[in-house]
């Protein structure tokens, strides 16, 4: 198992289309065996599917995502649990020992029509 989660000083990054890194970590009998950080080097929204699918994943934790990603994923063949937050390390953690805390209908939406308040406020790290 390969998991991807968004990432930005240690903690899951909240804009998912916005990522500049990901922490790939490698998963054996239930535990993190490697983790790494890698640059999507400017690649976003759509084209992450892609980037994460080329790095053999199979698992994204992420904060805030777009429907559009969402079907990108799905199709790829990537579970997402989405509506994370805090520490990278602590929620792949979470996910493994069947605790991870998520929200899978959070989303973001920049078109201005904003759900229930502002993006800062669920976390998809604004504009």
């Amino acid at each position: 198992m390969r998991i991807a989660v968004t990432y930005e000083n240690n903690e899951v990054f909240q804009h998912f289309g916005h990522s500049a890194q990901f922490k790939l970590y490698d998963v054996e009998d239930g535990a993190v065996k490697t983790s790494a950080v890698v640059d999507t080097n400017g690649s976003g929204h759509g084209a992450l599917a892609g980037f994460l699918k080329a790095h053999n994943v199979d698992t994204l934790i992420c904060g805030g995502i777009g429907g559009g990603a969402k079907a990108a994923l799905t199709e790829a063949g990537i579970h997402l649990y989405s509506g994370v937050t805090g520490s990278a390390d602590a929620a792949v953690e979470a996910l493994l020992a069947g605790t991870l805390v998520f929200h899978p209908d959070v989303t973001c939406n920049h078109h201005g029509e904003h759900h229930g308040g502002t993006c800062g406020e669920h976390g998809c790290g604004g504009h």
